[in-house]
């Protein structure tokens, strides 16, 4: 596992007795979970009674590398034994370990789940609603004779129950267009993935 020197820091003044006590070490443990799972939030690090013995600056860099420490592990789905060889290089006792193996697989699974709800993805197209108006004349009363589509999408994005619908109008050349750009780029798509597939 890869991680940045600031974060191995971090994690080595996690595992020192004098930095922080062995029950201080798990509410600790327990509060960057709770904090990541979105069960409380980060002002519950200050108004701990046993995290108020360890200095604000040391206390921020100890919780920033445990939570770089459980997000890394999760996303490249870390065992036990990798994750022993880190902290082990990080002078953890083997009861430090062991404590926070356990609430780490106690609780990986609750934060798989929460990255995989997360995410910067775009909403998905799932249906279109249009209609066809005629205007026969525009708001300074002169004529127009133009068809117009009034076109709907309805959207869904992961982890939203309700879709959100985008609604604008086109001409009928504007459509023609954007149309064709897409059967375009469906078709460049289509032609590239294909010519990786022939010998």
């Amino acid at each position: 596992m890869e991680l940045s020197s600031l974060v191995i820091e971090g994690l080595s003044m996690c595992g020192e007795s004098s930095k922080l006590g062995d029950r201080s070490f798990r509410v600790l443990v327990r509060e960057v979970f709770d904090i990541l799972l979105r069960h409380k939030d980060e002002n519950a690090l200050s108004g701990s009674d046993d995290l108020t013995k360890v200095d604000v600056p040391s206390l921020k860099q100890m919780y920033t590398s445990l939570v770089t420490l459980v997000l890394e592990s999760v996303k490249i789905d870390c065992d036990n034994a990798t994750m022993s060889s880190t902290l082990e290089d990080s002078k953890w006792s083997t009861d430090r370990i062991e404590y926070f193996s356990k609430v780490y697989e106690e609780k990986k699974l609750e934060v798989e789940a929460m990255l995989s709800s997360t995410g910067s993805s775009h909403p998905h197209v799932v249906d279109v609603d249009w209609r066809l108006d005629y205007y026969i004349k525009n708001n300074h009363m002169d004529k127009v004779n133009k068809p117009t589509y009034l076109i709907t999408l309805k959207t869904e994005q992961s982890g939203c129950a309700s879709g959100k619908d985008v609604q604008f109008s086109c001409s009928m050349e504007q459509l023609q267009v954007s149309t064709l750009q897409k059967r375009r780029e469906g078709f460049g798509l289509r032609t590239s993935y294909q010519n990786k597939l022939q010998p």
